[in-house]
């Protein structure tokens, strides 16, 4: 699949302020089974400083400075995404998918970090892992029934709402309020998942459904990593692993560090900001022989 997006987001200040240094994970993935083919970035006011690195997940994102003052700050990102499906799972595993709880000490050392739990111990949320371990008995201990039965039971004990602000809930509460956005869900879903030995990560990023919608927003799911297929990612809002109509933007432990943009300002006291955002997509089929890949950045 091809996917050409325009995602704008453009903050209003009702007096001059001064932008502080802003981190942008804008830019989709350009490995793995999606090929970035064009990224541009386009940025009022120009920064002072603009550089790419790439982050501890792998993605690369963006640190922009700026200079002098401003009452507005506009970002648009314009990507040409090409998508693949990934392998069946099942045909990743020789001769059984692995099972569960699937040992630490057969792990690559780099994702013992994927494991750790959200309280200040490193512990997980007894209710994930309550919710775990429903799902492990369901699933036969079986890594591919598990992931599945979680999905189900999440659906069935959380109601799916949008909800534009505020951080991702953690599992205890989600649970407790019976209702949680994506992100909401995809927090859940890596807590139990690492509370059985499967490393996990929050990812955000776009999922371009069928009928398109008029405007499209920002998706969360869960990247599991399961030894012999790598990261692979779920979607506990829809129930299903993720498809080629997913594009992933950033990845993390902490979901905070996939945030679209991140930053601050300063100004006079009680300055008012406001934020809107679109977010265009257009969907074809593959990717014309010979395109080349494409960088620029503009302001």
């Amino acid at each position: 699949m091809l996917a050409e997006l325009t995602h704008t987001l453009t903050y209003r200040y009702d007096a001059p302020i001064s932008l502080g240094d802003h981190r942008l994970c804008l830019q989709p993935r350009g490995h793995g089974h999606q090929r970035l083919l064009e990224h541009q970035l386009i940025v009022s006011p120009k920064p002072s400083h603009l550089h790419a690195l790439v982050a501890a997940s792998g993605d690369e994102i963006q640190r922009i400075r700026f200079q002098g003052t401003t009452d507005h700050l506009c970002i648009e990102a314009r990507s040409k995404v090409e998508t693949q499906a990934a392998a069946p799972l099942e045909e990743c595993f020789n001769p059984l998918n692995p099972p569960l709880p699937y040992p630490r000490g057969h792990l690559n050392p780099d994702l013992h970090g994927a494991l750790e739990g959200w309280l200040p111990n490193g512990q997980h949320d007894p209710s994930a892992i309550a919710l775990a371990q429903d799902a492990l008995m369901g699933g036969n201990q079986q890594t591919l029934p598990f992931l599945r039965q979680l999905m189900a039971t999440i659906q069935d004990r959380v109601k799916y709402t949008e909800r534009h602000l505020g951080p991702a809930w953690p599992a205890g509460r989600t649970l407790r309020e019976r209702v949680g956005s994506c992100r909401d869900l995809a927090m859940l879903m890596v807590e139990c998942c690492r509370s059985v030995g499967l490393p996990a990560r929050f990812t955000s990023g776009y999922q371009l459904t069928d009928p398109a919608p008029d405007d499209y927003d920002l998706h969360a799911w869960a990247e599991i990593y399961l030894p012999g297929a790598g990261w692979r990612g779920f979607d506990p809002s829809s129930g299903s692993e993720i498809s080629e109509r997913y594009i992933v933007l950033a990845s993390s432990s902490k979901p905070e560090l996939t945030a679209a943009v991140s930053g601050d300002f300063k100004g006079p006291p009680n300055t008012i900001s406001t934020l809107n955002w679109t977010i265009k997509a257009k969907v074809s089929g593959s990717r014309p022989e010979g395109m080349a890949i494409k960088h620029t950045h503009a302001a």
